[in-house]
């Protein structure tokens, strides 16, 4: 995606403007042109999750597919040679390649678990006859979950797509390309570049190295500021979706609840035709119809409703009403029908200036960060292990976690929503560390990335706030306008949360935080800082949300704290990367939270619920090993500490039912 029109009507707009307006008003209005210019280059339309219905129908297109690298030097071979005119097949050896899944642990080859540049996929595959005809007035949509991360898509050798950015979804329509040979197999190709430059989310440089004599001729690696491995590749599901010609684009709702009654406000988007009559039932979860409208805006009443609880604060969290939408309309004399239903939550979110309110309650965030991280399929998305991690969570007692540090698939967050799991959604804003990641190009990106982030998750009951980067360079002075820009245009999406991004520069320093509602701050005393003493955390940690508190008078969240841990590593008096450091410190922070939370902590988020794999460095033994459990989700000894001290905080808010109380004793 081209963003060199938008740096030019930023230069010319300075120049025009600077002189009449004075820099407040420059900056004002400069951030209207963005939000402008975003809305072409973001991804166009709804991104409403793929299912069936009686009007849709989806065909997956998960499995084996065939995959080569570009290993040329340039890495552009699969483009000169137009690799996507033909089978792959033809332009050289492939390899099978499951999809979804990392290419970079799949097979016995350095080269490729290490490779910078462009890999190929490819797969043919036959479409239903009854999609193709001309006369069935239907669109066929390619989506892709997610392409790490840059990608460019074909179909039967014609583009259709091209996406910048990992973690979230997009989608070409390819009606018309797939008619002109019904009788032939279809054949998808994607192209996708894991290069990270000092514009993209994260961000990263390529760094040439010319001596001869200590490297071979064209030789580089890419540097990178973030402390996890950068798989790539097809990670999310590939699927194929039919709707009418005239179908419901998009769905937009919010809720509240007042005096007794819930009121979901909903807005409706309708493509292919103006002319069309909108009809909703919202049904509990007994399939019972509780409230009806019409139009394609408007609200919904629910009397006494079921309100959508987090887990541990209510008997039956998660609840879930399925709202059903249904479209009619004619057009050219043919008559279209369009059905789609969208799970929805009844909660209200706010915030104070000491307290996180959900349904007017207070909540304490007592959670984990995560990564989607594991043997073999790295980041690819995974089943059997989304369900033992949420059987983990369950089982810990934890009820919320931050996205670290990208979005998640729409799976997870389904999981999220129907158990309860409360969650701080964050971008891959991580890792902006150098001045030129604060300039228009990438702050105009970032743009673009909130933009598809709120448009895919705005509807999700347990996303209770944004988060627009992780430990970024915010002391920097181009950070003061980058976030006040960014954190204004993501309120300007969504008015309904609040937003932050999670910090670990000076509270005094800071030129970010003034624009955030919640202080999100990582720190790491006696690891990081002051490494093996363990007598100074509680003295610095005090210090720490003493700082915060006092200049910003807002709720504070510790969003990192931990050690690494080599489990059935011991000794006793505890030394670093041993199960009992990893106890102790996580005991030591505890008391410093259960102080504070009296007044203004409201939460706590271990760094991180699993080891995970990370870049090879002289600091990390086969990936960082901070996390509670191993990577094969295998409890440390700390996991018992959090367990306990988790089902405790539960206990304590007086909102944990008596069956579930007795339950944990058991």
């Amino acid at each position: 995606r081209d963003t060199t029109l938008l740096h030019m009507i930023t230069c010319w707009y300075a120049e025009v403007r600077m002189v009449t307006m004075g820099l407040y008003g420059y900056l004002v209005v400069l951030t209207i042109l963005y939000a402008e210019v975003i809305r072409v280059y973001a991804v166009e339309g709804g991104m409403l999750y793929p299912k069936e219905s009686p009007s849709r129908e989806l065909k997956e297109l998960n499995g084996i597919w065939s995959f080569r690298a570009d290993v040329s030097s340039s890495r552009d071979k699969g483009f000169v040679e137009k690799w996507y005119a033909n089978p792959l097949a033809e332009s050289g050896p492939v390899i099978d390649m499951p999809v979804p899944a990392s290419f970079n642990d799949i097979t016995q080859e350095g080269q490729l678990r290490d490779f910078i540049g462009w890999v190929w996929y490819e797969k043919e595959v036959w479409i239903p006859r009854q999609w193709i005809l001309s006369d069935t007035g239907l669109r066929v949509v390619l989506r892709v979950g997610s392409a790490h991360y840059y990608a460019v898509v074909w179909v039967n050798g014609e583009q259709v797509a091209k996406h910048e950015g990992g973690h979230l979804p997009f989608e070409a329509v390819i009606t018309e390309v797939i008619q002109k040979n019904p009788s032939e197999p279809c054949r998808i190709t994607i192209a996708v570049n894991n290069t990270l430059n000092l514009h993209t989310l994260p961000p990263g440089t390529i760094e040439y190295m010319t001596n001869k004599k200590r490297y071979p001729p064209g030789y580089f690696v890419q540097n990178i500021n973030f402390d996890f491995f950068n798989y790539a590749g097809l990670h999310r599901p590939v699927l194929l979706y039919t709707t009418p010609l005239i179908y419901i684009d998009d769905i937009t709702v919010t809720t509240d609840y007042t005096d007794g009654t819930g009121v979901i406000h909903f807005q409706l988007s309708i493509k292919g035709s103006s002319e069309f009559s909108l009809n909703l039932k919202l049904y509990d979860k007994r399939r019972k119809v509780v409230a009806t409208g019409s139009g394609a805006t408007g609200q919904l009443k629910v009397p006494d409703p079921n309100l959508w609880w987090p887990y541990l604060m209510h008997g039956d969290p998660g609840y879930l009403y399925n709202l059903e939408v249904h479209l009619t309309a004619k057009c050219n004399g043919q008559a279209f029908e369009d059905f789609y239903t969208l799970p929805i939550g009844i909660r209200t979110v706010q915030v104070t200036d000491n307290q996180f309110l959900i349904n007017g309650k207070p909540f304490y965030f007592h959670g984990v960060n995560k990564h989607e991280d594991a043997d073999v399929r790295g980041k690819g998305l995974d089943w059997p292990l989304i369900v033992k991690d949420f059987n983990l969570l369950k089982w810990l007692g934890a009820n919320s976690f931050r996205t670290s540090h990208y979005p998640y698939a729409e799976e997870i967050m389904d999981m999220c929503d129907k158990l309860g799991i409360v969650v701080i959604d964050e971008c891959p804003g991580v890792g902006i560390k150098l001045p030129e990641s604060f300039g228009n190009e990438s702050l105009a990106h970032h743009l673009i990335v909130m933009e598809e982030l709120v448009r895919r998750d705005k509807n999700r009951p347990s996303v209770v706030m944004w988060s627009v980067a992780n430990e970024p360079a915010s002391e920097l002075p181009p950070a003061e306008y980058y976030f006040k820009t960014l954190i204004r245009y993501t309120k300007a999406l969504d008015s309904t949360r609040p937003v932050t991004f999670v910090t670990d520069s000076d509270f005094s320093k800071d030129l970010g935080a003034p624009y955030v509602d919640v202080i999100c701050v990582n720190s790491y005393f006696s690891w990081y800082h002051d490494p093996g003493h363990l007598e100074v955390i509680q003295l610095q940690l005090n210090t720490q949300m003493e700082n915060w508190n006092s200049l910003y008078k807002k709720p504070i969240i510790q969003s990192e704290y931990g050690a690494d841990t080599i489990p059935g590593l011991h000794n006793d008096p505890p030394l670093m990367f041993t199960e009992e450091y990893q106890k102790i410190v996580l005991q030591l922070y505890h008391r410093v939270f259960d102080e504070k939370r009296k007044d203004y902590v409201i939460g706590e988020l271990i760094w991180n619920f699993a080891d995970f794999m990370t870049a090879q460095t002289t600091t990390r033994v086969v990936g960082n090993k901070k996390g509670i459990f191993t990577r094969q989700r295998q409890p440390k000894a700390s996991a018992f500490v959090l367990r306990d001290r988790y089902w405790k905080l539960a206990n304590e808010t007086g909102l944990l039912p008596q069956w579930i109380k007795s339950g944990y004793n058991l």
